[in-house]
C-alpha cells in the first residue's frame, strides 16, 4: 500500500475496531447507577508516545476558541495545521491573528455543521481543541477521539451522564486522551492552595465550598450569535447547576477526587427563578423572542455533595443576580481554612496566632507557597493573558506533557465528574432534593490511583 493508503486503512480498521467495542457499551446501564462493564482498559494515568511536535486542530474560534488561536501560536512546539468554524468572520479573524504570528499557513473549513470532520479526516493533527457551544462537545470529542486524535474539549464535558459514559469509554477503547480544559485549575490562586494542601497546612479536610457566580444577563441580548444566543435557552429548560465545574476541579484536586476519594451523592436545591423573565420584561420588546421564552432555572441553585470519605462540597450557580463575580473556592480542615473572594486564610497552627480573624495579607502566603508551575511559568503567563494568565499556562502545560511523555494534569474521569453534577442537580432539583447518586467513572481504579502531584 501507499503510504496514505496504509494510513487510511489503519485509520478505518481502528475506528470500525473501536465502534464495535463501544457498541457493546451502549446499554441502559449507562444512564443510571449502575457501572457499565469496560470494553477497553482504563486511562488514568494515561501517558501518550512523546511528540516533538503538536499538531493542534482547532474547532470553534469565536468567544472562547480565539484565545486559544493566540496561546497556541505562542507556545513552542506547538503548530496549528486546521482550524473550523461555522462562522466566516471568526475564521477570518483567526486567519490574520495566524497571519500576524508569522506562522504557517493551517487549513480553515467552514462548510456546513459536520465540516468539522474534514478536520478530523486529516493525518496533520495530533490533538482536537473543541471551543464550540455545549450540545456539541460530546459528539465532537467522541468523534476527535474515534479519528486518533487526542480531544480537549471546552466545560462542560458533556450534558448527560449517558454521553459523559461516552466519553469514557471512548477514550478507554481508543487509548486517546480526552481532557475537559477546567482553565481555574491552572489559577495561581488555586495553584498555591493545591500546594497548601499537599504540604498539609489545613491537616484532614473536611469541607469544600465552590461556585459559580457570575452575572450573564446582558448575553440574553446576544440573538444570532455569540454565547447567549444558544446558552439562554438552557435557563429555559432546566432548573439546576448549569456550569459546576469552574469551582469544583480546584476543590475536587484539592481532595484528591478520582485518585483516593470519590464524589458519591448530590442533593440540589434552586430559588425562584425570577430574574430573567423580568430582565427580558426591561429589556425587550413585549413580543420578543426573550420574552417568549419559560425561564424555568432557579436564579441561584445551591447543591451539596457527598463524597465516599464522608467529606462535604458545596457547589453554586447564579449567572442572573446582580451580585459581584465569585468562585467562592473555600476549603476547610481540621488546622484551619482558605477562602477566596477576597483571598483569606485563618489556621489554629502556623497562622497569625488567631483563627478567629481572617489573614488577608497575601503576600507572605505567595512567598512561601506559590507553586513551583507558577513560579516558573505565571510571569510569561500573565504576559500572554487568558483570564489573569490560567489560559495560556493550561495551554502550555498540555503541549509540554504531551512533548515530554508525561500523563495529563486532568482526564477524562475527572471531566465526567465534574461535569455530572449538571445531569444530576436537574434530577435532584425535579424530585424535591432528594439525593441522587454519582456514577464511578472510575470503576474502582480511584481506590489505588495516585494524587496529582506538585510539578513544576
Amino acid at each position: 500500500m501507499s503510504g496514505f493508503d496504509r494510513r487510511s486503512f489503519l485509520k478505518a480498521s481502528m475506528v470500525t475496531a473501536a465502534a464495535t467495542a463501544l457498541a457493546a457499551c451502549a446499554t441502559a446501564e449507562r444512564a443510571t447507577g449502575t457501572t457499565p462493564k469496560a470494553a477497553g482498559q482504563s486511562v488514568m494515568g494515561l501517558v501518550a508516545p512523546s511528540m516533538d511536535e503538536v499538531r493542534v486542530g482547532l474547532i470553534g474560534v469565536g468567544e472562547r476558541g480565539i484565545g486559544f488561536v493566540h496561546h497556541f501560536s505562542r507556545i513552542d512546539g506547538a503548530k496549528i495545521t486546521a482550524i473550523c468554524d461555522t462562522d466566516t468572520l471568526v475564521l477570518a479573524r483567526a486567519e490574520k491573528a495566524i497571519n500576524e504570528y508569522g506562522r504557517d499557513k493551517p487549513v480553515y473549513f467552514s462548510k456546513g455543521e459536520h465540516a468539522y470532520r474534514d478536520l478530523l479526516n486529516r493525518d496533520d493533527v495530533d490533538i482536537v481543541v473543541i471551543a464550540t457551544p455545549w450540545a456539541w462537545h460530546h459528539p465532537m470529542a467522541k468523534e476527535a477521539m474515534l479519528a486518533g486524535k487526542h480531544a480537549f474539549v471546552e466545560v462542560p464535558m458533556a450534558g448527560t451522564i449517558e454521553e459523559l459514559w461516552d466519553l469514557v469509554d471512548t477514550a478507554e477503547v481508543t487509548q486517546r486522551n480526552c481532557m475537559m480544559m477546567e482553565n481555574v485549575c491552572y489559577g495561581r490562586d488555586e495553584l498555591m492552595v493545591l500546594n497548601m494542601v499537599r504540604q498539609g497546612l489545613f491537616g484532614e479536610l473536611l469541607h469544600g465550598e465552590a461556585a459559580y457566580i457570575h452575572e450573564l444577563r446582558w448575553q440574553m441580548k446576544e440573538i444570532d450569535h455569540k454565547t447567549g444566543s444558544w446558552r439562554t435557552a438552557y435557563h429555559a429548560k432546566y432548573n439546576g447547576n448549569l456550569y459546576p465545574t469552574h469551582g469544583l476541579g480546584p476543590v475536587a484536586q484539592y481532595m484528591n477526587i478520582n485518585r483516593g476519594d470519590r464524589l458519591d451523592y448530590l442533593t440540589s436545591v434552586s430559588s425562584p427563578s425570577l430574574g430573567r423573565a423580568a430582565y427580558a420584561k426591561r429589556e425587550f420588546p413585549a413580543d420578543h423572542q426573550r420574552n417568549q421564552l419559560k425561564y424555568i432555572g432557579g436564579d441561584m441553585n445551591t447543591s451539596l455533595i457527598k463524597t465516599v470519605k464522608g467529606r462535604s462540597i458545596m457547589v453554586q450557580h447564579d449567572t442572573t443576580t446582580p451580585r459581584p463575580y465569585s468562585r467562592h473556592n473555600l476549603i476547610q480542615g481540621t488546622n484551619g481554612v482558605f477562602a477566596g473572594f477576597p483571598n483569606r486564610i485563618a489556621l489554629e497552627n502556623g497562622g497569625t496566632g488567631s483563627y478567629h480573624e481572617w489573614d488577608e495579607n497575601m503576600d507572605a502566603w505567595y512567598a512561601k507557597y506559590d507553586h513551583p508551575l507558577w513560579t516558573r511559568m505565571g510571569k510569561e503567563a500573565e504576559e500572554n493573558g487568558g483570564h489573569g494568565g490560567m489560559d495560556f499556562l493550561m495551554c502550555w502545560r498540555m503541549i509540554y506533557c504531551l512533548r515530554n511523555g508525561e500523563a495529563l494534569d486532568q482526564d477524562v474521569y475527572d471531566g465526567a465528574a465534574w461535569s455530572a453534577v449538571f445531569p444530576l442537580s436537574v434530577a435532584s432539583v425535579s424530585d424535591r432534593g432528594n439525593s441522587k447518586d454519582f456514577p464511578d467513572f472510575t470503576r474502582g481504579v480511584w481506590q489505588t490511583a495516585k494524587p496529582l502531584g506538585i510539578v513544576g
